[in-house]
């Protein structure tokens, strides 16, 4: 009968530290690093976008319709040390009608720290549509923000219509994750 009772007991304890794991490894020193870190944490390390100078282009642009094309976009951080993760949030719009622009299937995206003056860029591609089509968006402005803000800063696009894929709100376009500039 003692074997119930140890048995109740085990699970118990491995249900408990699954609800503690935080993800990482289950060693003592990662958790001691992960407490420290979570107890020290300053205010939010976040970029802001009114500290960030944005540079679109000079784009690889689609020349017709059916081509792909690429729109390099760099980031400066104009204030002090702050972090970059996950995706920008893209929108094209053709005056009240936009879309937003999906993000690029891949691993995890890096988590960058932006030094003052430091630089990191993403890439939107696209796949350049059919004027007058009604698949595509015929897209004039690019409005780009920083992951979890609202606030977005807008560009002109110029770079032709945006293809749909089943329609102009389902465009054939991805943005990628930040990186180090140069990479």
């Amino acid at each position: 009968m003692r074997a119930l009772p140890i048995a109740v007991v085990a699970a118990a304890a491995a249900l408990t530290l699954t609800a503690c794991d935080s993800g990482g490894s289950n060693s003592t020193e990662d958790g001691k690093k992960a407490s420290t870190a979570s107890s020290a944490a300053a205010p939010s390390t976040a970029c802001k976008i009114d500290q960030i100078g944005i540079q679109v282009g000079p784009a690889n642009a689609a020349p017709t319709a059916g081509d792909t094309g690429n729109v390099p976009v760099t980031l400066t951080n104009k204030g002090a040390e702050c972090t970059l993760q996950g995706f920008p949030a893209v929108k094209v719009q053709d005056g009240g009608t936009g879309t937003d622009v999906p993000e690029e299937k891949s691993a995890t995206p890096p988590k960058l720290t932006l030094a003052a003056s430091g630089t990191a860029s993403f890439t939107i591609t696209y796949v350049r549509g059919t004027a007058g089509d009604g698949k595509s968006l015929a897209a004039t402005t690019l409005k780009i923000g920083l992951p979890g803000a609202a606030t977005t800063q807008g560009f002109k696009w110029s770079y032709g219509p945006l293809a749909g894929k089943t329609g102009p709100n389902d465009p054939n376009a991805s943005v990628s994750s930040f990186q180090p500039a140069g990479d």
